[in-house]
């Protein structure tokens, strides 16, 4: 019987954070907006993206 050894390095949720504090700052978000987005995060990119484009 083979042994296998699974290793899961979590950069992935590293990047998210990262993403979502480089957009938390673009947007200069405050405080409670903020804890928001990280729950709707791609509803306040479509908004700040939809005042860039006009």
């Amino acid at each position: 019987m083979e042994r296998y050894k699974v290793v899961n390095s979590g950069s992935g949720g590293l990047v998210w954070f990262a993403g979502w504090l480089f957009t938390i700052g673009y947007m200069k978000l405050s405080v409670w907006p903020a804890i928001i987005a990280l729950f709707i995060w791609p509803y306040h990119l479509g908004v700040i993206a939809a005042a860039l484009h006009h």
